[in-house]
C-alpha cells in the first residue's frame, strides 16, 4: 500500500494523515474484495525494516495500528460484517507489546469467521519469513531424529542398502518448510498489486508470488478505487491461462 506520505505532501496534510486516508482506502477495498467473493486478502501493514525510520514516525505508526486494529474488533466491523478471519503475519516479537496484545485479540476474537482471510502483515519481511521457516523445520526434524534415536528406530539414515549421504540430504523437504511459513494460513496469491507504480516487491511474499499476476497501477495508495482494482481482476483474468500453464510447468 505504498504512497501514504507521498499523499500527505502532496496534499500538504499533516504528518500521519496520509496513513489515515490510506486506512480509509483499505477499508473500502476490502469492502469490494469482500463483495465480489474475493476469500482470500494479504495486507503488507508494516515491514521490519520500517522499524529503522525516525523514532517518532515509528511509534505514530505503532498507535495507529492499535487503534485500527481495536476498530477490527467490535461487532459492527467489516471483518464481522463480512465473516472474515484475522492474521496477522510477522515476527510479532517486534511490535510493541500494546499492539502485539490487541492483534493477538483480534485474531482471537476473529477464530471462528470462516467466509474469508484476511492476513496483516506486520513486523514482516519476505527474507525474514523464509528464514524462519528453514529453522523451525530443521528444529522439527532434529527433534523427530533425537525421538526415534531414543527408542532405537532410527530415522532410515542407515537401512540396508540406503544411501546415508542422499538420505541426509533429503531429510528437510520443499513441503517442510512451506508448512512452516508465516502465510501457510493462505494459499499463494493470484494477483499482486503495489501503488504509486513501483514495480518492486521491496520483500513482499518473495517465495509465493512466483506465479501470480503483479499490477502497479500509477495513483498513490490513498487515491486507489474501484476502476484499479477492477482493471486489476480484468488483466488477470486476460493472463490467466499462460499464468496457469506456467505454474503447472514448474
Amino acid at each position: 500500500m505504498d504512497g501514504n506520505r507521498r499523499y500527505a505532501k502532496k496534499r500538504k496534510l499533516k504528518e500521519g494523515d496520509g496513513h489515515r486516508v490510506g486506512f480509509l482506502a483499505l477499508m473500502t477495498m476490502l469492502k469490494y474484495c469482500y463483495e465480489l467473493g474475493v476469500r482470500y486478502v494479504t495486507i503488507y501493514a508494516f515491514s521490519i525494516d520500517n522499524f529503522k525510520r525516525d523514532p517518532e514516525e515509528v511509534q505514530s505508526l505503532m498507535d495507529l495500528m492499535q487503534e485500527k486494529i481495536e476498530g477490527l474488533i467490535k461487532e459492527e466491523s467489516i471483518v464481522n460484517r463480512y465473516g472474515i478471519r484475522v492474521h496477522f503475519i510477522g515476527n510479532l516479537k517486534l511490535l510493541s507489546e500494546p499492539v502485539r496484545l490487541v492483534a493477538e485479540r483480534a485474531m482471537e476474537a476473529t477464530a471462528n469467521n470462516s467466509s474469508g482471510v484476511l492476513s496483516i502483515c506486520i513486523a514482516y519481511t519476505s527474507t525474514d519469513e523464509i528464514v524462519h521457516a528453514v529453522q523451525e523445520s530443521c528444529e522439527e526434524k532434529s527433534d523427530e531424529i533425537s525421538v526415534m534415536n531414543a527408542s532405537g528406530a532410527g530415522y532410515g539414515l542407515l537401512q540396508l542398502g540406503g544411501n546415508e549421504k542422499e538420505e541426509r540430504e533429503n531429510i528437510v523437504k520443499l513441503t517442510d518448510i512451506e508448512k512452516h511459513m508465516y502465510m501457510a494460513v493462505a494459499p499463494d496469491p493470484d494477483i499482486l498489486i503495489r501503488t504509486s507504480g513501483e514495480t518492486r516487491l521491496s520483500n513482499f511474499l518473495l517465495w509465493q508470488s512466483a506465479h501470480c499476476y503483479l499490477y502497479s497501477p500509477s495513483v498513490l495508495w490513498p487515491e486507489i478505487g474501484f476502476r484499479h482494482f477492477a482493471w486489476a481482476i480484468l488483466s488477470f483474468q486476460r493472463s490467466y491461462f499462460y499464468l496457469d500453464r506456467k505454474r503447472k510447468q514448474s
